[in-house]
């Protein structure tokens, strides 16, 4: 199936036939595993984090959406409307969701992590990443729907939909701040030492992929990568507030946790 000619004529449909659309497409991407539990929703924090009524809060894998204002800091474009989106999601499937608990079941802070489902097999992950309403990231172990979101996110971005209607990829020369983002510019020199393997990025910011991490990447590849332009994604770090940056080390690193999260645009 041609997903982005599917999106294209759900912008056309108009709303009443959208829901549809985007069901149909969704359980072709990623159906569900049989006989899922079924929790009630309490609340939708944002466009990437649901409360339950048992007081546990769910991280939904294999996605990021746009930051929600927090701390006097503006909303993220699309922010709102991921939120907004989610809660239509639920609200479609009566409060309720079922979810799959990842291998790796909970974060750094205490979240549950989980695909989320509606009543009909749909994923709510699929959905969001397919309307343009996220961005696709990847954090082993949680990686069983890797090939289906990709594909979600891929037709969104060829049909310009959401956060793709603009390039959001940020040139490395202008990062300013730490967080979340999808990141291109040339690489000006790649090393390989005890701390992993680290790709400098016009000395602006290096990717680093730690030794435990290093085994799931072809390393020859990414050795053969200077000159080359690429893109990452991930969460950025300010290592001058670590206290630990040196002279002539850039600023910026942005920890590569699995290869989906790197990709090359001079193929």
């Amino acid at each position: 199936m041609d997903y982005s000619r599917l999106l294209k004529k759900a912008s056309l449909a108009g709303a009443f036939f959208m829901s549809a659309i985007w069901l149909t497409a969704a359980q072709a991407l990623c159906p569900a595993p049989d006989s899922l539990p079924v929790f009630a929703v309490q609340r939708v924090v944002d466009g990437d984090t649901l409360r339950l009524s048992d007081g546990r809060s769910v991280r939904m894998i294999g996605l990021n959406a746009p930051e929600t204002g927090k701390k006097g800091r503006s909303a993220e474009p699309f922010a709102d409307a991921a939120r907004r989106r989610l809660q239509s999601l639920v609200d479609e499937n009566d409060g309720r969701v079922s979810l799959q608990v990842g291998q790796e079941p909970k974060d750094h802070y205490g979240r549950t992590l989980a695909n989320v489902y509606g009543r009909q097999g749909e994923n709510l992950e699929a959905q969001l990443l397919a309307e343009g309403l996220a961005y696709q990231v990847v954090i082993a172990p949680n990686v069983a729907l890797l090939d289906c979101l990709q594909r979600a996110e891929r037709s969104a971005r060829q049909a310009g939909l959401g956060v793709w209607r603009t390039s959001p990829a940020q040139p490395v020369g202008k990062i300013n701040s730490g967080g979340f983002a999808l990141i291109s510019g040339q690489v000006s020199d790649v090393q390989r030492n005890a701390g992993g393997v680290w790709i400098e990025l016009q000395g602006s910011l290096v990717l680093r992929i730690a030794p435990k991490l290093v085994s799931q990447f072809d390393v020859s590849r990414l050795e053969r990568l200077k000159g080359r332009s690429i893109e990452a994604r991930g969460w950025v770090i300010d290592r001058s507030r670590r206290g630990g940056l040196k002279s002539g080390q850039a600023r910026w690193m942005l920890p590569i946790t699995h290869p989906a999260m790197l990709s090359f645009l001079d193929q």
